[in-house]
């Protein structure tokens, strides 16, 4: 009988998984490369050398060697004479170090000659840049996680110097790809008014193809791999991942979720994957437990804590992250510090174990794991909408979830997140608003009418934009998350003062403390001397008015004037 429930749960995972279609963009916005085959080759004097020797088809061939020769043995001195006589023709240059930057059809590289740094490129093949770049060198002349497309870096293996001589002829022409993510630089928190505030999306893009421009966080689209790290780490959803949209990898899992369940009536396990070295990895199984949703991403990081919540939210009864060996150790990085938040969460509530990431030497466990999980209780299903905000989404799951368990109120205090609260120094605040003026989330306002500044918790996101603008730092900022979705979601007054009133007119125009502050710092300014400090407790209209009739009333003053 058990045999059968297993066989009947792989049907129902396939029927669930071709039924239902992740809704792809049909004109997605693409990058194109361009190139007419011009390679740089670099290394050392031999490998170069016979590298170039069985190559066919290229535009051009410049050759730089960056260190000796690597054998003396006499028949490999005897083929690197062969080589030398079918190269001797091709461009050759001798540097201990190459400056290497660019991409796919625009590699620009640059070496010491005559204590002077000479382009290559326009050296030696007339040509503004090269479009290959071959690289023989024990280290990489590029030391990216994430190498650019277009460049190989090889060193001394047989078989990757095999398949890169294949693959160079081929990349001759014009070639294109999808921009993986866009940018909504409005509610970006990265930096406002020429105060720096958030930086995480800077510090975990493999490929180095994130950087700030202006002050304004830009995409170097033509290096991107499509990582998905950098809308992963942003806050706010101002990066966000485009092939798929959150919105459409948010439908597809709640479609894909929701007819298994139909299907099976039970609950499946949600395995997110790469689509490269994640699906090879799960075609050397013989077979998944028939309870397992595979879904392939374009990276592991594309899905986020967010979409995790939101699986089990909407009836997975667990999700599991698959990672690889080339999995870069930045988006381990990451992806490690968001399971760790998502466990932490999860165990608060009492739901242990729900979420959890496997390396690919583990998968032989997973059938374990599955059985074990089965044993959880059922969870009553959310009937949120999959086209939530990436913030509302993650909050929306977990506050499913903490009321499907115990409906726990803790707050817990977890370093370094994007989310948690701002501590307010009363004693320091003159309630100038510096701070409020510049919250991306509008985490922060003022009170309108009246002297105060509000918080929402909820819409924070620690970019510390507020901190570093407080001309009185006044303002601390508390990393946690609070369960009690109440007091996270209530608008909560952290500072408030009655209004300060004119002492001609009675109009409220300002607070105590910023009269009191203005007043101590003026004091001895002969602007102010004698009677006209009270100028300082006037408001505007009526400050004018003193004053002209103060001249007025003085002769001398007149003549001054």
């Amino acid at each position: 009988m058990k045999q059968e429930r297993t066989v009947s749960n792989t049907q129902y995972a396939e029927q669930a998984l071709a039924q239902v279609q992740m809704l792809e963009n049909l004109i997605p916005q693409t990058v194109t490369y361009t190139t007419a085959g011009h390679l740089l080759i670099l290394g050392p004097e031999d490998a170069i050398r016979l590298a170039a020797a069985d190559l066919d088809g290229m535009a051009s061939v410049t050759l730089v060697a960056t260190d000796p020769i690597t054998s003396q043995d006499e028949t490999h001195l005897t083929r690197v004479m062969e080589a030398v006589e079918r190269t001797e023709n091709l461009p050759s240059y001798y540097s201990k170090q190459v400056r290497l930057k660019g991409f796919l059809g625009q590699y620009q590289a640059f070496i010491k000659e005559s204590d002077k740094e000479l382009e290559l490129a326009p050296a030696a093949v007339r040509r503004p840049h090269y479009d290959l770049v071959l690289d023989l060198g024990q280290s990489p002349s590029l030391t990216l996680e994430l190498l650019p497309p277009g460049y190989f870096h090889v060193g001394e293996d047989a078989n990757k110097l095999a398949s890169a001589l294949a693959q160079l002829p081929e990349l001759v022409g014009e070639f294109s790809k999808p921009r993986y993510v866009k940018i909504n630089s409005d509610i970006c928190a990265h930096h406002g008014s020429g105060i720096n505030g958030c930086t995480r999306c800077l510090n975990f893009c493999p490929a180095d193809a994130i950087a700030s421009v202006d002050n304004q966080i830009v995409v170097d689209h033509n290096l991107c791999h499509g990582a998905g790290s950098c809308a992963n780490a942003c806050p706010t959803g101002a990066i966000s991942y485009d092939q798929p949209a959150p919105a459409t990898l948010q439908d597809y899992l709640k479609r894909l979720i929701t007819r298994y369940i139909e299907l099976a009536d039970s609950r499946p396990v949600v395995l997110l994957h790469d689509a490269s070295a994640g699906e090879e990895a799960l075609k050397q199984m013989q077979a998944l437990p028939g309870e397992v949703l595979p879904v392939a991403l374009e990276e592991i990081a594309v899905a986020a804590t967010d979409s995790w919540f939101s699986a089990l939210a909407w009836g997975a009864r667990q999700v599991v992250v698959l990672t690889t060996d080339v999995t870069p150790p930045t988006l381990m990085a990451l992806m490690t510090r968001e399971q760790a938040l998502a466990a932490q969460l999860l165990e608060a509530i009492g739901l242990p174990g729900r979420i959890e990431l496997m390396g690919v030497e583990q998968l032989p466990q997973l059938v374990a794991k599955v059985a074990e999980s089965a044993q959880w209780p059922e969870l009553a299903i959310a009937a949120y909408p999959a086209s939530l905000a990436k913030r509302d989404a993650f909050y929306n799951g977990l506050d499913h979830l903490n009321g499907c368990a115990a409906d726990n109120k803790e707050v817990l205090t977890i370093p370094h997140l994007s989310y948690g609260k701002v501590v307010v120094d009363t004693d320091k605040c003159t309630l100038c608003q510096s701070c409020s003026a510049l919250c991306p989330p509008r985490a922060l306002t003022d009170g309108g009418d009246m002297p105060a500044l509000n918080f929402i918790e909820q819409s924070c996101v620690q970019c510390g934009l507020c901190e570093q603008a407080c001309p009185e730092k006044a303002i601390t900022l508390v990393s946690q998350v609070t369960l009690d979705r109440e007091v996270r979601q209530q608008p909560r007054v952290l500072h408030e003062e009655p209004p300060f009133e004119c002492i001609r007119c009675g109009k409220a125009f300002a607070t105590a403390a910023v009269i009191n502050k203005i007043t101590a710092q003026m004091q001895n300014h002969s602007a102010f001397a004698g009677d006209a400090i009270k100028r300082i407790q006037m408001c505007e209209d009526c400050r004018v008015k003193d004053m002209f009739e103060d001249i007025l009333n003085d002769p001398e003053k007149q003549l001054r004037v």
